[in-house]
């Protein structure tokens, strides 16, 4: 067992990690929108083949993840609300937890979802660009706000599947 000094500096420690990936991501996401973005809209059909099986596109994801619900029926501020209360459910975990491996995953989480919200703030919906494809199958446009999440969330469930419990540990971070 750590004591409460030894605790109390693991803590401190993982949410200085946790914010240092957070703004990472948050910053590579929004300098890279900035940037592909003013590309796209100069570039002759709004596309640009990078590789056989990866191109830059311009695509406004007016839903969620991967463009589902993105019909237009709900206006931008369900999306903004809803990741406004994710992220602070998430805020209040970083405040408790320990573990290197758990911040690092949620700072790219919080991170990601902060990315998607200023676009959804300043654009009404998300600018995604990177198209992998490979034989006629296209993975939905995405973004590195998306990368960041989606890895942050497939850490933490890696972390899930391979963490055991021990006796006295509760959960707990």
């Amino acid at each position: 067992m750590t004591s409460p000094p030894a605790a109390a500096a693991s803590v401190r420690r993982a949410r200085r990690l946790a914010g240092l990936v957070a703004v990472a991501v948050l910053l590579a996401d929004q300098v890279s929108k900035a940037f592909l973005i003013d590309l796209l809209a100069e570039t002759p059909g709004g596309w640009i083949e990078v590789t056989g099986f990866f191109n830059l596109v311009m695509v406004w994801n007016r839903g969620v993840s991967f463009g589902m619900f993105g019909d237009g029926a709900m206006p931008p501020w369900v999306w903004i609300a809803l990741s406004a209360v994710i992220v602070a459910v998430l805020l209040l975990w970083i405040r408790r937890l320990d573990r290197l491996w758990t911040a690092v995953a949620l700072g790219g989480i919080v991170g990601g979802a902060a990315g998607n919200v200023i676009d959804r703030l300043r654009f009404g919906a998300v600018a995604d660009f990177f198209d992998l494809h490979l034989a006629g199958w296209h993975w939905p446009a995405f973004n590195i706000a998306d990368a960041g999440i989606v890895v942050g969330v497939g850490m933490l469930l890696l972390d899930a599947l391979t963490t055991r419990e021990t006796k006295g540990h509760h959960g707990r971070e």
